[in-house]
């Protein structure tokens, strides 16, 4: 599908350019930014879970505590123009590395399809695939393989 919609922002603006409100619409609620990752020290590999940050509310995949996530998780990665293109632990299907590598949105993207849900229709969310970092224990329990195409 090719976004013809006049208020494509994220067509005629780069990630610097759009404004608090537009940078925020990218976020298409998959929740899978925050799902905790485990890092091989030695060699840099990452490792994905399936537990969610303490803060992600597990129905409506949204941070409990937003705007002062970082007071409770300290290691939270606040996403900016700046340093998204240096978070490769970022989903492949997220729109702000999407944009960042110079590609589009998909078509099952909220700002594309105009519907919240298609994120879920479209197998990309983590709703009822995930569990709280509260009831999961080891990280290591928790490890998935990665969706073919997916990076999480």
């Amino acid at each position: 599908m090719t976004t013809s919609n006049p208020d494509a922002f994220w067509k005629l603006k780069s990630l610097e350019e759009m404004s608090r409100q537009e940078w925020e619409s990218l976020c298409d609620g998959c929740g899978r930014c925050c799902l905790h990752k485990i890092e091989d020290e030695d060699t840099g590999e990452v490792f994905y879970t399936n537990v969610a940050c303490r803060l992600l509310d597990l129905r409506s995949l949204r941070c409990t505590k937003y705007k002062e996530r970082q007071r409770y998780v300290p290691d939270c990665a606040v996403l900016n123009p700046e340093n998204v293109h240096m978070l490769s632990w970022m989903p492949d299907t997220c729109a702000y590395r999407l944009l960042a590598e110079g590609k589009d949105l998909a078509d099952w993207h909220p700002l594309i399809s105009g519907r919240p849900e298609s994120v879920v229709k479209a197998g990309i969310s983590i709703r009822g695939r995930a569990v709280s970092e509260r009831q999961a224990g080891p990280l290591t329990h928790h490890l998935v393989a990665p969706k073919e195409g997916s990076e999480t």
